[in-house]
């Protein structure tokens, strides 16, 4: 079989269903074989977009993929590539270069530094990516193909893919594909017996223990096991802002996101007191543990990664987290474990009803999100970008079944709303009847502004999308951060609302536009806009020094002198 067919058709087989990117002379002929290979193109408006997309894709189905030209293709979408990477996400860059007669007599062609150097952009790729190849050879390209891929899912991190024109249709042994690239568990050592020992005994101790869910969760593949242990031993259960929306969040546990020094004091002092910690998928950056304050006492925490446990700082290695996840669930069923006489008193996200805000009330940060939150059902998908919507939908309970995709690390503005149209892309994707398959985006004007082309992208593909634009005149979080008056957090002033006509939607396009309580419960409650299909797009009116609770609004405070 040819090389590329190979290629497609082992991704379709991992689930791969739909093929972001963007065309150039390197990669044409490759793209050829997509469609042949039932794999649905999507052309976006840009390489940086399709990456973002390919990102939004993989979160929700395990994988993700995009085909970039050589160069100026490949480098444009390398800041969401290493995005990716630090939220351990898994993406198969596939890069169509020139040929190996041109990299062999170091050609001064196109898309290059015109100094005979091929390499270059691979070792910035090398950087970003868990593994890397260039197809040099039909004897191996196979080999090399399903190397990359495994390593992929294994890491659940991009990987980057080097095709030449030439070897596109190069003749391979395709008979790999009989056997499906799967990824074997770890093989656990003699230290499970030991450490499941040492972690029943602090549970033995424990008088207030609490579960710390994060983000690493989902790469881990541990979200069922983990929601698990929640329910099985009902003790608190917080998680962080990239941990929200991985878990049943309806269950009487659970608490919403340990905000730190910036929490509800009451659960600043519940936290405190705690002296036993379950720490799943820790994922300890700055910005995902409000400046370091949420990150639980090193002496009291028993942390869960991929293959190896941190108990009380103490590393126990080759302890695999399914596998010591298994032993602690069943010697919990057996009743070895600490379970509360009486319940403590800690308060949980709730939404605000309709009926309890003023028709004729200015929407403000302090309401909107827990007012927001009624138009939320189970299993939607909720993106919410960096910025304010990124603070106020920490605020917001979700339904049981809802993923939520909130900025955690790398917190590149405008990510979401091409990952909105990936995300959604997925949902068909993985439902045959396209059925509760609605997408919610909640992003700022500054962030939109920056990938507004992906909405013609959705309405190319017929996806389901709610986008919520919330204008507030510019980059609020950076007026709350530095320069509340200053020129350079203002933007542009669009008619945001003329954006779905000019990007393509029908002219019956549900748009509108919210500036009261009253406004807002109007269009929430329109089944043009809650049971609708294709694109719809509510502008929210927000003043400029709005901000939600949290940290946002003790910088807002601090500037402002109060």
């Amino acid at each position: 079989m040819k090389l590329a067919d190979y290629l497609f058709q082992r991704l379709h087989q991992l689930g791969v269903k739909s093929m972001h990117g963007v065309p150039g002379d390197f990669n044409l002929t490759l793209l050829d074989y997509v469609q042949p290979n039932n794999l649905l193109w999507v052309g976006n408006a840009n390489e940086l977009n399709a990456a973002y997309a390919a990102d939004g894709y993989a979160r929700l189905t395990g994988l993700g993929a995009l085909v970039t030209t050589f160069g100026v293709g490949e480098l444009s979408a390398i800041n969401a590539i290493a995005g990716a990477y630090a939220e351990r996400v898994p993406v198969v860059h596939i890069v169509g270069i020139p040929t190996r007669a041109q990299i062999n007599g170091r050609a001064l062609v196109h898309h290059t530094f015109c100094d005979g150097e091929f390499g270059r952009f691979s070792d910035m790729a090398a950087r970003v990516t868990a593994a890397q190849t260039r197809l040099l050879d039909a004897r191996v390209a196979c080999d090399e193909i399903d190397r990359v891929i495994a390593t992929c899912m294994r890491e659940s991190r991009p990987v980057y893919i080097e095709v030449p024109v030439d070897m596109v249709g190069a003749e391979v042994d395709g008979s790999a594909l009989k056997s499906p690239i799967t990824i074997s568990d770890a093989i656990p050592s003699s230290n499970v017996d030991a450490a499941l020992e040492k972690i029943l005994a602090k549970v033995k101790e424990a008088k207030k223990p609490m579960i710390l869910i994060d983000g690493e969760t989902r790469p881990m593949d541990m979200i069922k096991g983990v929601e698990d242990i929640m329910k099985a031993t009902n003790w608190p259960t917080f998680t962080t802002c990239f941990g929200k929306g991985l878990v049943d969040e309806t269950v009487a546990n659970f608490h919403g996101i340990n905000m730190g020094a910036f929490d509800l004091q009451e659960r600043q002092d519940f936290i405190k007191d705690v002296d036993l910690v379950f720490s799943y998928g820790p994922h300890n950056s700055w910005t995902n543990t409000h400046a370091y304050t949420s990150i639980p006492n090193p002496e009291i925490t028993i942390a869960f990664q991929d293959t190896k446990l941190i108990i009380g700082g103490d590393i126990i290695r080759d302890v695999p987290v399914k596998v010591i996840t298994d032993r602690l669930l069943e010697s919990f069923a057996a009743g070895s474990f600490k379970k509360y006489d009486t319940y403590p008193t800690i308060s949980r996200d709730y939404a605000i009803p309709y009926s309890d805000v003023s028709d004729n009330d200015i929407l403000a940060q302090d309401r909107l999100w827990h007012v927001m939150a009624n138009f939320l059902r189970p299993n939607d998908v909720l993106l919410a970008e960096t910025g304010t919507p990124g603070y106020g939908a920490r605020e917001m309970p979700l339904p049981k079944g809802v993923r939520l995709f909130n900025p955690a690390t790398w917190l590149s503005i405008g990510y979401m709303l091409p990952a909105t149209q990936g995300a959604a892309l997925a949902r068909r994707d993985q439902s045959a009847s396209g059925e509760d398959a609605r997408t919610i985006l909640l992003i700022g004007d500054g962030s939109f502004q920056m990938t507004a082309q992906e909405l013609g992208t959705i309405v190319a593909h017929n996806l389901d999308v709610v986008v919520f634009l919330i204008n507030n005149a510019g980059y609020t979080i950076e007026r709350c951060i530095h320069g509340r008056e200053q020129a350079y957090n203002d933007v542009a002033d669009w008619r945001y609302l003329e954006a779905p006509k000019f990007f393509g939607a029908k002219e019956d396009t549900f748009t509108a536009r919210a500036k009261t309580y009253g406004e807002l419960k109007n269009i929430l409650q329109d089944k043009r806009m809650s049971d609708g299909k294709g694109l719809r797009m509510v502008e929210i009116m927000l003043d400029k020094d709005d901000a939600p609770r949290g940290p946002l609004v003790g910088l807002m405070a601090k500037q402002k002198g109060t």
